[in-house]
């Protein structure tokens, strides 16, 4: 019975850990700025901050140095404007 719970229990983190919210809002944020710290070794990249939709409203993430992948590289997010208003694209590797 405890494996069946353990297994439903997993099953149901997974299930909801590939979720992401979508959301739109009428004015795009203002550009945000700061100091990129020193890369911590030749192999890696900077990884650009992220806006997250959290309550309504999107949230910044601050971007973080990652290590490179080989053969792929990192696409910028960026916002795109419709009828529904902004909405922020992820970057991603590519």
């Amino acid at each position: 019975m405890k494996k069946i719970l353990m297994i439903i229990a997993i099953i149901g983190f997974l299930a909801t850990t590939g979720c992401e919210v979508e959301g739109y809002v009428t004015d795009q944020p203002a550009d945000i700025y700061y100091v990129r710290p020193a890369a911590p070794g030749p192999d890696y990249i900077w990884i650009d901050g992220d806006w997250v939709f959290s309550g309504g409203t999107y949230v910044w993430h601050e971007g973080h140095w990652g290590r490179h992948r080989e053969g792929q590289g990192w696409e910028r997010g960026h916002w795109d404007h419709g009828d529904r208003g902004w909405r922020w694209n992820r970057g991603h590797w590519r």
